[in-house]
């Protein structure tokens, strides 16, 4: 044990530590001694406010300057745990939820719900109590109306509780039939029929808001078709142009028209001669070439902002074009990459007259080459949906602070990453590209030892820093747009939807638009591989229950793998193994090269996609590492569409579903990513149940051959099942015991056997079970077919192989590939005899599962086996 006392101590001890947390070495001693202090002197150097309207807070300095690596601070961690654990502890822990909700700036939420009342009683804020009436807002306009002398051209009817009833009592057609616009935002109209009642009848309707009403949730495609049928001036349709919009949508836009000006007084030529600002900013606008939007009517704009548009009827070639002709254009907001390319640089040279794209000079960048320019994205804030429990707002929350670590010793690496809240201080440091702090998590041993460490986070001004300047860090510290860098800033900024979404649509269409070409099957080459002197074949093996259970006479175990004539291993077997072990070329062994194409589940992805595209057995998934563009476009079409949205994150080589995740949340899915390289899959969310619970099917397959393909399917698969009643709500989904079924490594292992299962499968559903197999079969021989095709590579005739295949069944019977492992676990299949639930319908016994399986790959036997 070191007891460190002094510097050079700490710096022996914590060297690895110092270098990978980048803390300059002039820090050093100041570093040590608050550590060995527990100094936390934040307070007197800054401040935390408040932004965002109180849904952020953010970190500014308070005292004169601090200079460049001239102090360093301490950060406490407010919340360390497993991702698993988290819920748990929320749950359990009424101080860290109350902590949580403050530190995240959620808590304001929920004491809107319960608050003190004019008697000083506690209780229930009525809604409907602050609410004016609907019908008297109407008598008020039309009263005024007639005062005046004018028709009722806008009226505002935002968030009164108006239901589909009321809205026809108020007969708003007939008492307000020149109407411009109507505001029903936020009210609870829940049929297509009231509204088209209601607005039917207003000819002169051009803009009308229902945002945030049932009615749109369960058929809002329809009810947009029918009113745009209905009401052929109508430019705005919930905050966004339809394709009618002209003048009077760009008028709303710039400011001319609106509640207090609804049309002009006077018929002008040009309405917009004079506008100089123009934001149409998330109009859902797709074609900009229409006849008002162009120089012409518009010759004095100076500033556009066309930021959250598709523009997906324009080309880019003809949307810089049109911005050409615009000659006094000096401030253009826009999505890159967008509708106008991925390239700022080019967007500057195309129209030269610009100062700023995006809120950055166009002279910087183009002395600085920015292809991407983002300067002024939204912060990702935290939204409440009424009725919301505390603790689901907090966990999703936490991704916008949250950081992470993985402990280490000089054993091995933890393999569950621990992820951490840093306290008030230092979860106020907001994000720039060009920050002026540098923080990292640090973990301190004051006796040496990593089992009696202390984690903080240590932050340090990396460039002067003045008095009332706030204080930054960069999110993503080292990550460049060569790792995805602009895709990955959705975790906490809204980035464009645009390219994310073309992105996506490209990438899909060229999934569907692949198809495979069955090879021609050929006859067998493989012989047994028995020597002809009738002597018994040498194995060497570290799997025990080859060691246990392999004992038929032609085999014979050794403890010399150079004199082995098979070498069954769980190690991966390079060249450098090879040579370490002293294996020559003619020694058998248990892996085919090159098998990473199907037992890694990235390889896999690619593999099944390269070859089939899409197919209906396998699940869209997307690697995380090369496809978060495409990922992220997906999630927003099925978020759009109001689709199902629940993804499934694996680790591209971790068995046991160890750090996998299920969620429903992007900020999650992104953030994910710095624990490691994964796929992000779609999650089954209807599976085939078994009394209510989830399961899966471990086959055992066996490859003899890659070219030709010789592959088998053991008559031997066993069943998986979870161990809670499925449900998709919420605060299911970080529970291993509902949602996974490998229960050998931790949760109690249910065992059923196979026969048992099938015939209660077949019972409860009503499906012959000889169906769901030969889909099965069918499926397996589709994935290595893939893998012979496209990686002949893999071929080595000196080569034999088994690998667990994991399939689901969903709801439609269908089956669904899950993953391909090397050197499956077999325990279940030495344990247990087993009913033939296809074919003889014999026992198997599970002694003989690696006599059977050793014969079929090495002496050409086919017992307890079929071939595909």
């Amino acid at each position: 044990m070191v007891i460190i006392k002094e510097l050079k101590d700490f710096v022996d001890v914590h060297g690895v530590l110092l270098a990978a947390s980048g803390v300059p070495p002039v820090l050093y001693q100041q570093l040590f001694e608050k550590l060995s202090s527990e100094t936390f002197d934040g307070g007197s150097f800054f401040q935390i406010e408040l932004c965002e309207n109180g849904k952020q807070k953010r970190l500014v300095l308070s005292c004169d300057t601090l200079l460049k690596d001239s102090q360093i601070f301490l950060v406490d961690h407010a919340w360390s745990f497993r991702l698993p654990d988290a819920r748990n502890q929320l749950q359990e822990i009424p101080e860290l939820v109350k902590r949580m909700s403050t530190l995240m700036c959620v808590a304001d939420e929920f004491d809107l719900e319960v608050c003190e009342n004019v008697t000083g009683e506690c209780g229930q804020v009525s809604i409907n109590e602050a609410k004016e009436n609907p019908q008297d807002i109407v008598d008020r306009e039309l009263c005024k109306a007639r005062e005046e002398d004018r028709d009722v051209l806008w009226l505002e009817l935002e968030d009164l509780q108006i239901d589909d009833e009321m809205l026809c009592s108020l007969d708003l057609s007939s008492k307000l039939p020149n109407l411009v616009g109507l505001n029903l935002w936020g009210n609870k109209l829940e049929t297509i029929e009231s509204v088209t009642k209601t607005v039917g009848g207003f000819n002169q309707l051009r803009a009308l808001w229902l945002n945030e009403n049932p009615v749109l949730k369960h058929c809002g495609t329809a009810l947009r078709n029918i009113l745009l049928d209905l009401l052929p001036q109508l430019e705005i349709y919930n905050s966004q142009f339809t394709h009618n919009y002209s003048q009077w949508g760009l008028g709303f836009c710039a400011g001319i028209y609106g509640a207090e000006k609804p049309v002009a007084k006077e018929q002008r030529a040009c309405p917009l001669k004079d506008v100089t600002e123009l934001d149409l900013s998330n109009r859902s606008i797709h074609n900009l070439s229409n006849k008002v939007f162009n120089p012409l009517e518009l010759p004095l704009l100076t500033s556009l902002n066309l930021r959250g548009n598709l523009l997906d009827q324009n080309s880019a070639e003809n949307l810089l074009e049109l911005l050409h002709g615009f000659i006094n254009l000096q401030s253009l907001e826009v999505d890159i990459p967008g509708p106008l390319g991925s390239s700022a640089v080019k967007i500057a040279e195309t129209l030269p007259n610009l100062s700023s794209i995006n809120g950055v000079s166009v002279s910087k960048i183009l002395e600085e080459e920015k292809v991407i320019v983002e300067s002024n994205l939204e912060p990702r804030l935290p939204e409440w949906s009424n009725g919301e429990p505390l603790i689901d707002l907090i966990l999703r929350a936490m991704w916008i602070y949250l950081m992470t670590y993985r402990l280490a010793d000089e054993e091995k690496l933890d393999e569950t990453p621990v992820w951490y809240m840093m306290d008030e201080l230092g979860s106020a440091l907001r994000h720039s590209d060009v920050p002026n702090f540098k923080i990292a998590p640090f973990l301190f041993m004051p006796d040496g030892k990593i089992t009696s460490a202390i984690s903080y986070s240590v932050m340090w001004p990396n460039n002067d820093v003045h008095k009332g300047e706030e204080c930054t860090r960069d999110y993503l510290p080292g990550i460049g747009e060569d790792k995805q860098r602009s895709s990955r800033l959705t975790a906490w900024f809204h980035t464009p939807e645009y390219y994310f979404i073309q992105m996506h649509d490209q990438y899909y269409h060229k999934l569907r638009s692949t198809a495979f070409r069955h090879p021609v099957r050929r006859d067998s080459q493989t012989q047994s591989i028995r020597p002809n002197d009738g002597r018994p074949l040498l194995v060497y093996t570290d799997n025990v229950q080859v060691e246990e259970f392999l004992n038929r006479p032609e085999f014979v175990l050794t403890d010399d793998a150079k004199k082995a004539d098979v070498v069954w291993t769980g190690m991966q077997i390079d060249e450098e193994f090879k040579k370490i072990a002293g294996l020559k070329d003619h020694q058998y062994v248990n892996q085919f090269p090159f098998e990473a194409c199907i037992v890694m589940k990235h390889h896999l992805a690619q593999t099944i996609q390269q070859a089939h595209g899409d197919p209906q057995w396998f699940q869209i998934t997307y690697n995380l590492e090369t496809q978060l563009s495409e990922l992220i476009g997906d999630y927003l079409v099925r978020d759009k569409e109001g689709q199902n949205n629940l993804w499934i994150l694996k680790p591209w080589n971790m068995a046991r579903t160890i750090d996998t995740t299920v969620t429903g949340y992007l900020p999650t899915i992104i953030r994910l990513m710095e624990t490691g390289p994964k796929i992000c899959q779609k999650y089954i969310e209807n599976p085939a149940l078994f009394k209510g619970r989830k399961f899966d099917l471990r086959y055992i397959v066996l490859l003899r051959s890659v070219q030709p393909l010789e592959i088998f399917l053991s008559d031997i698969f066993w069943v998986r099942l979870a161990n809670n009643q499925y449900t998709l709500k919420e605060s299911s989904l970080s529970d291993y015991e509902t949602h996974f079924t490998v229960m050998n490594y931790r949760g109690q292992l249910n065992h059923i056997n196979t026969d048992e299962f099938v015939f209660e499968f077949e019972h409860e559903h009503n499906e012959r079970w000889v169906g769901i197999h030969e889909k099965v079969r069918a499926m397996i021989r589709a994935v290595f077919e893939s893998a012979s095709a496209l990686h002949p590579e893999m071929h080595c005739p000196t080569a034999r192989a088994i690998y667990g295949v994991d399939v689901m069944i969903d709801s439609e019977f269908q089956p669904k590939l899950l993953e391909v492992t090397y050197c499956p676990d077999c325990t279940r299949a030495c344990k247990y005899d087993v009913k033939a639930v296809v074919g003889s319908g014999e026992i198997i016994k599970g002694s003989e599962f690696f006599n059977d399986i050793f014969g079929c790959l090495f002496l050409n036997e086919s017992r307890h086996v079929s071939q595909l």
